[in-house]
């Protein structure tokens, strides 16, 4: 592939950051849009523009002299309003969707989740793309306003735009500063449960194999190719107990394992209680525990992946194991 202007939003993010560095190892010249300055960004010779998703001239002037975009910004989390998850991730999209056709830009790979077919309490075992269909009665707004984006980016697919949607599944390795440093916290501190007992099996996937999958995708992408137009589930193909996941994941933060669960019906009642209070006294952050998460972590959710290596040659390259010990050897060396 010749060498190309990508814009990436998100960029200062945990995986808009292995986006920016994947594609500069690929030789394209790489820009960013966030909020605030970063850093890190910065140490690598990633352009940066501060703006805000919502507002639509900005994103037309971070756009401008790019040839192709990675749509990766967006508000996540399972606790926040209504208004301000639908301003960051449709409002957002269509900022983007629109200033690329103001510029002509002509790839558009997108970050989406397989959150869009959550389905309550309804398990998801092996399903592909053709399977399983969006969810519906969200108990949050991530994943509601997330595939309102998803059908846009699909729908604006043309002669003009060619776009593609990911789904990766639950994103982590080093680097990561939300899930992994949760975890240890709570674990240390004796508030990390498992819901039902935690056998259920998840996907997840490596942050460099999240990464390959959307450069994979990006060079596979063209009008008329076969991944345009579509969503495809992105994980290492490794699904495995939940509880064997956390647990893997605190060994190598050097933590104990957990054993301690609680039923789902009260994991459950207790998200209602919280989220009920959190609103009633206007409380600061995400409460511990909501109903979409008591979904989440007590319901099977893995996925066929067999489609996005069929249609642009996705194949995880590092296992679980070895995602492991990269982990803590990164763990054991951050400041």
């Amino acid at each position: 592939m010749a060498a190309m202007k990508v814009l990436v939003t998100g960029g200062a993010g945990f995986l808009g950051q292995a986006l920016c560095a994947a594609l500069q190892a690929e030789g394209h010249d790489v820009a960013s849009f966030q909020r605030s300055h970063s850093p890190a960004l910065e140490a690598m010779g990633v352009r940066q523009t501060r703006g805000d998703l919502a507002d639509p001239q900005a994103v037309h002037a971070a756009l401008a002299g790019h040839d192709a975009v990675f749509h990766n910004a967006a508000k996540a989390g399972a606790w926040g309003s209504e208004e301000s998850y639908f301003a960051a991730n449709v409002t957002g999209t269509r900022n983007v969707l629109a200033a690329m056709r103001a510029h002509g830009i002509t790839r558009l790979v997108y970050t989406s989740t397989p959150s869009v077919t959550h389905s309550g309490r309804s398990p998801v075992e092996g399903g592909n793309e053709a399977n399983t269909p969006y969810g519906h009665h969200f108990k949050a707004p991530y994943p509601a306003t997330k595939l309102v984006a998803e059908k846009e980016v699909l729908a604006a697919n043309d002669a003009n735009l060619a776009t593609v949607a990911l789904r990766p599944r639950l994103i982590w390795g080093p680097g990561d500063t939300q899930l992994l440093p949760r975890l240890v916290e709570r674990a240390r501190a004796g508030r990390l449960r498992f819901i039902g007992g935690g056998h259920n099996r998840m996907d997840t996937t490596y942050i460099d194999n999240a990464a390959q999958a959307h450069l994979d995708a990006f060079k596979a992408l063209s009008p008329g190719a076969a991944c345009a137009g579509k969503a495809y589930f992105i994980s290492n193909g490794e699904p495995r107990e939940v509880r064997r996941i956390v647990n893997d994941l605190l060994a190598a933060a050097g933590q104990p394992p957990v054993d301690k669960s609680v039923p789902y019906g009260v994991a459950y009642a207790a998200g209602a209680v919280l989220e009920g209070a959190w609103r009633a006294l206007r409380l600061q952050g995400e409460p511990p525990m909501t109903r979409f998460l008591a979904e989440q972590l007590s319901t099977p959710h893995w996925y066929d992946i067999s489609a996005a290596a069929r249609d642009f040659g996705f194949l995880p390259r590092v296992s679980m194991e070895e995602g492991l010990r990269r982990l803590a050897r990164w763990w054991a060396t951050r400041d």
